[in-house]
């Protein structure tokens, strides 16, 4: 009996432990990537990121940036409160050729390792 105790104990304690505390941030993208297909260089290059704060505090998103200048990415400057949706908007200068980039965004959701996310573009400009 001591040894059931003992085994509760610790299942009920793993999973207080589990179950994090915080903002928490879902993407509506699949796999945090948006697919751009095959565009012309008349597209104006922008699509949103869009996403709700599941967690049950406010969600701050504190940097989203490209390595790359050919992406502008444009982050919501006020917290978003629990059960809210928000969106980073992304441009993309159209090159021609493969799109194939990585936009990471800095927030405190702890649903994420360090909070750091990776979204992702890809396609074609024709």
């Amino acid at each position: 009996m001591k040894n059931v105790a003992s085994f509760i104990a610790i299942v009920l304690f793993s999973a207080i432990g589990y179950a994090q505390n915080g903002a928490k941030i879902e993407f509506a993208a699949p796999d945090n990537t948006i697919d751009y297909g095959k565009i012309s260089k008349t597209d104006n290059g922008v699509r949103s990121f869009e996403f709700t704060n599941t967690g049950d505090a406010p969600l701050l998103i504190t940097g989203a940036e490209s390595t790359l200048s050919s992406i502008v990415v444009t982050k919501p400057a006020a917290a978003i409160q629990p059960g809210k949706k928000g969106k980073i908007d992304v441009k993309y200068n159209m090159a021609s050729g493969p799109i194939r980039k990585t936009i990471t965004v800095e927030t405190n959701a702890v649903n994420y390792p360090d909070g750091r996310i990776a979204l992702k573009i890809k396609g074609e400009v024709l």
